[in-house]
């Protein structure tokens, strides 16, 4: 699966939004960041990767 562009600035938006109006904090979105990053090296990496490409094709409807 390739992300594209527009999902990385969504998922942006959402974490300025949080941070900005829910208190999310600094060393809050570095932990969940560095969690993500390295749950993608895990061998869980790749079925979530499929996942997320089936919710996002469902999304579409392509």
């Amino acid at each position: 699966m390739t992300v594209s562009i527009p999902l990385v600035v969504l998922l942006g938006v959402v974490v300025l939004v949080a941070w900005r109006y829910l208190g999310l904090r600094l060393w809050q979105a570095t932990v969940c960041l560095l969690f993500g990053f390295f749950l993608a090296a895990t061998a869980l990496g790749p079925d979530i990767r499929h996942l997320v490409d089936a919710a996002l094709s469902w999304l579409t409807g392509s």
